[in-house]
């Protein structure tokens, strides 16, 4: 027999800096929460932010929700746990992160623990492993070598349940973790403190979008999981939202390629044989939530690096005739650019050296090949022009080519000189600066769960 009842996770909203309600928080914390877990990121933003270090919500917003689990966790004595430091979690931004906490604390006037979890990576280190032969490529892998690894900006590991419970055993009351799975932020804490692998696992997949799995949110809010031993319950914090059981199954599928497994470090959730029940209009039970254990222990890589610099060309078309056509006029201007090129620069601009990409807004914009309906219904169109190029100089340079090109092509309806493109602007581009791209999709075979992701502490007083 076992002396475990259950575990009380508090997830206050999806994702650090988005927001959520504080009577909502204050209503949960009234119960008496285990433990508040909160994400602060992941790769949904795009690669910008780990090329960068940048965060994508504002550090204001940030450190709101920030100050309000943190003064809840010490006031409740229960630990903050919060992963994917700063959008991406790499060390620039669990540092940024890091001196928001600092703040608080001194703005009011607390006194705690707090574990900083690394998972930026080590060039040498991953050369290393991949001489060894423990570095594997996941589905649709882009080429990886050294000189990947070189050219990246930052790479960082995704960390498992471990390093939580690691920064926990050592006495943390605040947990910063740069780039974490989602769901071991809150998987971590519950295990530490009895609840079964499977339902813990389940419950922190639904905790970590806050309350996302409801049937319609008002705003980003609060959710919370109470876990027993061989199901949980789950409910939103404000009392107007409801969770029914296809809300919460159906978010089995929310980020996942399999809506039935959810693989992480350590095993596979798998939840096939789970049921859903309503306890009541507002509130979900859940059952039959499995977890695998792997038998080989890995660590997702995720790596940016710089693609060039971008310039960006915003166009209207209202004239129904080149509407009628456009099709055909835009390969023709695509022709015609190639060939102002090759005249402007000769040899000395090759096809590596740029990539012009369009977006028609209007007829495909948002789908692009994948665009189902064929015809144009659209008595405008909005094209945008995408130059990046090795240099911001030369992608300046090119929209200029491009613009004058874009304005006056013909079709064989017009005679004379007549403008068929309208450009808001003026330079008619916008500098973009340096844009990024991911370039590695490949797990790390570590000799350890903790071996890639090293932990400080911190004690901090006002």
């Amino acid at each position: 027999m076992t002396d475990f009842v259950e575990v009380k996770a508090l997830a206050p909203t999806g994702v650090l800096g988005s927001g959520f309600v504080e009577d909502s928080f204050n209503r949960m914390m009234a119960m008496n929460p285990d433990f508040i877990g909160c994400d602060a990121g992941s790769t949904d933003a795009g690669p910008y932010y780990l090329a960068t270090g940048k965060t994508a919500f504002p550090l204001p917003s940030i450190k709101r929700d920030l100050r309000i689990m943190v003064k809840g966790g010490c006031q409740n004595n229960i630990p903050v746990l919060i992963g994917s430091c700063g959008t991406a979690g790499g060390d620039i931004q669990l540092r940024t992160m890091f001196g928001l906490l600092k703040e608080i604390v001194t703005e009011e006037g607390l006194s705690l623990r707090v574990a900083l979890v690394h998972c930026e990576q080590d060039f040498e280190y991953l050369k290393a492993k991949l001489r060894e032969g423990k570095v594997h490529p996941l589905d649709n892998p882009p080429k990886f070598d050294e000189a990947v690894i070189d050219g990246s900006e930052h790479i960082v590991g995704m960390a498992g349940a471990e390093p939580f419970q690691e920064a926990l055993e050592g006495g943390a009351d605040v947990v910063l973790c740069g780039r974490a799975s989602d769901t071991a932020i809150f998987a971590s804490r519950a295990m530490m403190l009895g609840a079964p692998e499977g339902p813990s696992w389940h419950a922190a997949k639904i905790l970590e979008c806050g309350n996302a799995a409801a049937t319609q949110r008002k705003t980003p809010d609060c959710m919370m999981a109470i876990i027993r031993e061989d199901h949980f319950d789950i409910f939103a914090g404000d009392p107007e939202i409801r969770c029914t059981p296809q809300s919460i199954a159906s978010h089995s599928l929310y980020e996942n390629a399999d809506p039935f497994e959810l693989k992480e470090c350590s095993g596979t959730l798998e939840i096939s044989e789970a049921t859903y029940e309503a306890l009541d209009e507002r509130s979900v039970r859940v059952r039959g939530s499995r977890f695998l254990p792997a038998n080989t222990y890995t660590v997702k890589l995720e790596g940016a690096e710089i693609a060039g610099y971008q310039s960006v060309t915003i166009g209207s078309i209202r004239d129904p005739f080149m509407i009628r056509q456009f099709d055909d006029w835009l390969a023709r201007l695509k022709e015609k650019l190639a060939a102002r090129f090759e005249m402007v620069y000769g040899d000395t601009l090759s096809s590596d050296d740029y990539f012009i990409n369009f977006r028609t807004y209007g007829k495909d914009g948002t789908m692009g090949t994948l665009e189902p309906v064929k015809e144009i219904t659209s008595h405008e169109l909005c094209l945008v022009c995408e130059i990046t190029a090795k240099t911001q100089s030369l992608a300046n340079d090119l929209s200029g080519i491009y613009r004058h090109q874009a304005l006056h092509l013909p079709i064989p309806e017009w005679h004379g000189l007549i403008t068929g493109l309208a450009t808001p602007y003026n330079p008619s581009y916008l500098e973009r600066g340096p844009v990024a791209r991911f370039n590695i999709n490949h797990v790390v075979l570590p000799e350890s769960p903790l071996e890639m992701f090293p932990i400080e502490y911190h004690d901090l007083s006002a």
